[in-house]
C-alpha cells in the first residue's frame, strides 16, 4: 500500500491534498455592471462638499469552478446567471445588473466544453449560494439527477425568499424547481470533507447558509473560493463590508475570521465572488491548476 505522506498538503497543519491527476479550471461565464454602492459600504455616498458624486460602476465576473477529480469526477462549484436572463429575471433587475458581456464562450456548456470537458460529464454540482447570478445555470441540470449540493439553512431560506417574494427577488422559484426535476442534497455540517481534498465550510452572512470551498492542490497548493462572502478583493483586503448587499454583518465578520485563519494555515489562494480583475489574472496565469 503507498504512503499516504506525499499527498499531504504543505500547511501548518496536516490536511490532504487532491489525489495526483486533479485539475482545476476557472470558467468565465460573463459580466455584470453594477454601482459600487452594492457591493462597499459607503460606496458613492455623499457628502456636504460633495452632495452628489458620480456613481462608480463596477464589472463583475460570473465565475464557476470546474474540477476534474479522480475519485469524485467532473465537479462544478457554482453555475453563473441563466441563459435568458431577460426571461428569469425581469427587466427591471436586468437594469439594475446588466449583464454587459456575454457571448456564446461564456454559455455554461460552452465554457465547460472549452475547458476539454462535456456539461454531460459532471457528476455533482456545488452551490455556495443560491443567489440569481450564481444559481441560474442549474438550468441546465434538470432532470440529470446529477446531486446538487447546497447547504440545508441556504435551501430553507432560498425557498423562504422566494415564496414570499422577500430579499428584493435574489432568490427565484424558477431554477428552485421543487417539483423533482433538481436532485437536491443538502447538508447542516459546519465543515464537510466533501472528498479527498475539497473541504466546505459554512459561513453565513452575506446569506444564512453561504459555504466557502477550500480545494488542496497537489502542485499548485491551496484556493478558497469564498463566492460572494466577499464579493471583491477589498471586502477581504481592506475587510470592506459589503453595501447594499450586506444582511447579517456579526455573522460576515466571524466568517472572515475562519477565511482569514484558513488563508493564514494553508498559505491559500483566494478566489472571490466576483472581482474580474483577480479571476482574469488567474485564468491568464495557467489553464488549469493542479
Amino acid at each position: 500500500m503507498a504512503s499516504p505522506i506525499p499527498q499531504l498538503v504543505r500547511a501548518a497543519i496536516p490536511a490532504y491534498a487532491c489525489p495526483a491527476g486533479t485539475k482545476m479550471h476557472i470558467l468565465n461565464l460573463g459580466t455584470l455592471s453594477v454601482d459600487e454602492g452594492w457591493l462597499l459600504m459607503g460606496a458613492n455616498g455623499g457628502s456636504a462638499s460633495n452632495p452628489n458624486p458620480t456613481n462608480k460602476r463596477r464589472d463583475l465576473m460570473l465565475i464557476a469552478a470546474l474540477i476534474d477529480h479522480p475519485e469524485m469526477g467532473l465537479l462544478l462549484f457554482e453555475c453563473g446567471s441563466a441563459q435568458d436572463v431577460h426571461a428569469q429575471w425581469g427587466d427591471e433587475a436586468v437594469d439594475v445588473f446588466p449583464r454587459t458581456t456575454y457571448e456564446e464562450r461564456h454559455h455554461l456548456p460552452v465554457a465547460i466544453r472549452s475547458a476539454g470537458y462535456d456539461i454531460k460529464d459532471v457528476r455533482a454540482v456545488i452551490m455556495g449560494h443560491l443567489h440569481l447570478d450564481h444559481a441560474g445555470g442549474l438550468e441546465h441540470f434538470r432532470n440529470t439527477g446529477v446531486p446538487i449540493y447546497v447547504h440545508e439553512e441556504e435551501f430553507k431560506h432560498a425557498c423562504w425568499a422566494a415564496a414570499t417574494k422577500s430579499e428584493g427577488g435574489l432568490y427565484l422559484a424558477d431554477y428552485l424547481s421543487l417539483d423533482n426535476t433538481l436532485n437536491w442534497q443538502t447538508f447542516n455540517d459546519t465543515q464537510l470533507d466533501l472528498c479527498t481534498g475539497i473541504t466546505l465550510y459554512h459561513c453565513p452572512g452575506h446569506t444564512p447558509g453561504l459555504c466557502i470551498m477550500q480545494v488542496n492542490l497537489l502542485h499548485d497548493g491551496t484556493f478558497i473560493w469564498t463566492t460572494d462572502q466577499y464579493h471583491v478583493r477589498e471586502n477581504f483586503e481592506s475587510n470592506w463590508a459589503h453595501g447594499w448587499l450586506a444582511r447579517d454583518y456579526r455573522s460576515w465578520v466571524d466568517s472572515g475570521k475562519l477565511i482569514r485563519r484558513l488563508q493564514r494555515v494553508f498559505g491559500a489562494r483566494l478566489v472571490f465572488g466576483h472581482d474580474f480583475e483577480v479571476a482574469e489574472g488567474l485564468i491568464r496565469e495557467k489553464g488549469f491548476y493542479e
